[in-house]
């Protein structure tokens, strides 16, 4: 299978990350009617609606893979699981633009994971970047946003939780894209969470408890965003640029997320942006060019 442009590739992950910043506010809005597992739920049998009708178009519906390639995309299928649940979940504790800044970790998380797991650069060259944006990512769980939510500790773990989870679906996926489909990798996987959060509804309801007259109509245009953009369109787009440039490389084009995230929570969900959260995100930026610039160096 052919690898796209690295140009191509690298305009993939930037629209996947500015729409993903666009979900963070989505996601916000959505939790007005819906609980977390509700949510993802439906975000998800969307998400996968979409994404089965256009591998059967493109792909003609052939599925050929082995027991191992299988076993492996039901792993994949837990980190799409933990990213789109956890960060749901963190999300009824902090504010939009806290998930923003949080998630503003995700390339120095999936390059420093990537360094100890497959170990594509040196850990050296990417701990002091990591520490700087774990620093970040502390900052404004901690001691920002006190009026963001009743427990911004619990959520911003939640969130970054949410975070490891994708750093590990990026890195696992690169493998398995050299002999499977990214859109195939990207529905069987999206599958297998829709298939494990089902059961969950029981244990958290809000719609099925009031019945679906109880969502606005701005609730059902976010949990639409989210089904088309930030599932179907944002998740193939970084699938097919990390197949293209690799985990590490598309994992830095990731710090538009938290800014998109943060301008748009400030003027679609009116929420204050102060010291804390700038402090924040300075952090978590000046890591992603501490790893950006080692990661540079041992290419050259």
């Amino acid at each position: 299978m052919g690898q796209p442009s690295s140009t191509v590739a690298y305009a993939s992950v930037v629209l996947a990350a500015v729409l993903w910043g666009g979900s963070i506010v989505a996601q916000k809005m959505a939790l007005g009617s819906f609980s977390a597992v509700e949510a993802s739920v439906l975000r998800d049998l969307g998400g996968l609606a979409i994404l089965l009708v256009t591998w059967w178009a493109k792909e003609g519906g052939r599925l050929t893979m082995s027991r191992a390639d299988m076993g492996l995309l039901g792993l994949l299928g837990l980190g799409v699981l933990g990213n789109h649940l956890l960060i749901l979940m963190g999300l009824n504790y902090v504010s939009g633009a806290v998930g923003g800044v949080i998630i503003g970790s995700s390339p120095v998380v999936t390059t420093f994971l990537s360094a100890l797991l497959i170990r594509d650069v040196p850990i050296r060259a990417v701990l002091a970047g990591a520490l700087l944006s774990f620093a970040g990512v502390g900052l404004v769980s901690v001691a920002g946003f006190q009026a963001a939510g009743e427990r911004p500790l619990l959520g911003g773990t939640l969130v970054f939780l949410g975070v490891v989870s994708w750093a590990l679906y990026s890195i696992g996926s690169r493998s398995i894209m050299e002999r499977i489909t990214p859109l195939t990798v990207n529905w069987t996987t999206l599958a297998v969470a829709t298939a494990l959060q089902i059961p969950l509804l029981w244990t958290d309801q809000k719609m099925m408890n009031v019945g679906f007259s109880s969502v606005t109509i701005s609730d059902w245009l976010a949990l639409g965003y989210l089904v088309v953009f930030a599932t179907a369109v944002a998740q193939q787009a970084w699938l097919f640029g990390v197949k293209g440039i690799g985990p590490s490389r598309a994992s830095v084009v990731g710090n538009l997320t938290p800014v998109a995230a943060i301008g748009l929570s400030a003027v679609l969900l009116s929420e204050s942006v102060g010291p804390i959260e700038i402090g924040g995100i300075c952090l978590i930026l000046v890591g992603v060019w501490v790893v950006n610039r080692q990661t540079a160096r041992l290419d050259r």
